[in-house]
């Protein structure tokens, strides 16, 4: 049986001891599988909407809405939007947006395609959904910011009455857009705190276009006590993840895959407990990394830092949770161990209220206990990995 171990001493997000928060040892000889994996409760804190779409879906909306697409089958679209290939840039990688973006510019594509991804996440059992997308880039046949974020937030709720899943969503500024928008986005969460948006964030181009440049979105943000993440550190150096924590007053990093190249930064960020968004993935994608077995994951986790795994772009990755914990394990040597503990740190990190958070911790520490026990007790050849 997996061991459920008290912690006494006040986690990360600052819930103590009262709120029994456990960590599980799981029993040593139990494998981990792919199937293990999908099995366990998970979050995905980044995921942007517009890169998560399905294949089909694309091709429909397109049909509907007499749009020309580069291709008009679904192996031609994999390709044409670089799924799962490695691109030369994340400029080149960003591209595949121009296709998925030029299909959600109405209250229905919308909708569909936020029901479509939370019906997906909670199909591998992920409990807790964070949306992210820029309403400014649903804007080009009319539609006013408003609708867009009521059109997203409606499909989540659906999938959520239909799942069970619970979900939120991430406004997005835009780097290379002008500052002036992101003080729009900005206001826009605010106005629609308590009302299913949870945080805001600063994503797009690093390179050129500093996180300082947006200083006065955030600082709106902040001022009205509204969480916020910031995309740094994956296509520019640490000065970016820097700009993003002392500059914005980012409470989260998204992939933060250079912050080891500063190694006081890192210690600011393991001291504080700033978690990672991390895309392994995605990161080999878009050049960030060179390679998976190259990615910095393992180093932050054995150093201490929360980290969390995330999907980034479902459709254009070609990726889930499950496959991203998969390729941890193997490419990386992540044990069960660690892979629950990056789990449950995924759940500690996410933009919850504290109380709510408390509640869902207790809910998925039991969870991931039962699985793992429920998983010990089947036959060791039900248990083995196909080749």
């Amino acid at each position: 049986m997996p061991t459920i171990r008290d912690d006494e001493t006040p986690n990360a997000t600052g819930i103590p001891s009262s709120a029994r928060r456990t960590d599980i040892i799981p029993p040593p000889t139990l494998a981990v599988t792919e199937e293990l994996l999908h099995a366990l409760p998970k979050t995905d804190l980044h995921c942007h909407l517009d890169g998560s779409m399905r294949l089909k879906t694309i091709l429909e909306l397109a049909e509907q809405q007499k749009i020309k697409l580069m291709a008009d089958t679904e192996d031609g679209l994999a390709k044409a939007i670089h799924m799962g290939q490695v691109c030369k840039s994340l400029e080149e990688y960003l591209v595949a947006f121009d296709v998925t973006l030029s299909v959600l510019q109405t209250a229905e594509s919308l909708y569909r395609a936020a029901y479509e991804l939370a019906v997906d996440a909670a199909a591998e059992n992920v409990r807790w959904l964070e949306v992210r997308y820029s309403p400014a880039l649903h804007l080009q046949k009319g539609l006013k910011m408003t609708t867009v974020i009521d059109s997203v937030l409606e499909g989540l709720r659906a999938a959520k009455r239909e799942t069970g899943i619970k979900c939120a969503v991430i406004v997005c500024g835009i780097r290379h857009i002008n500052p002036q928008t992101s003080m729009r986005l900005a206001e826009l969460s605010v106005a629609y705190k308590n009302r299913g948006v949870v945080g805001f964030d600063l994503a797009g181009a690093e390179a050129s276009f500093p996180a300082k440049d947006h200083l006065d979105a955030f600082r709106l943000i902040l001022k009205n006590n509204v969480n916020c993440t910031a995309h740094a550190g994956e296509a520019y150096g640490p000065e970016s993840i820097s700009q993003a924590i002392h500059s914005l007053g980012a409470h989260r990093i998204g992939h933060g895959t250079r912050l080891r190249e500063d190694g006081d930064l890192l210690n600011y960020v393991n001291d504080h407990r700033i978690p990672m968004e991390v895309c392994p993935s995605s990161n080999v994608q878009t050049g960030a990394v060179s390679s998976l077995e190259s990615h910095p994951l393992k180093f932050y986790f054995d150093y201490g830092l929360r980290v969390t795994i995330n999907t980034d772009n479902r459709l254009i990755t070609d990726t889930t949770v499950t496959k991203e914990l998969w390729l941890a394990h193997r490419q990386l040597g992540l044990s069960l161990e660690d892979l629950t503990t990056v789990i449950v740190s995924g759940f500690k990190s996410a933009f919850l209220p504290f109380r709510e958070k408390q509640d869902m911790l207790r809910q998925v520490n039991q969870e991931i206990a039962t699985t793992l026990a429920a998983f010990e007790k089947r036959p060791v050849a039900a248990m083995r990995q196909p080749a």
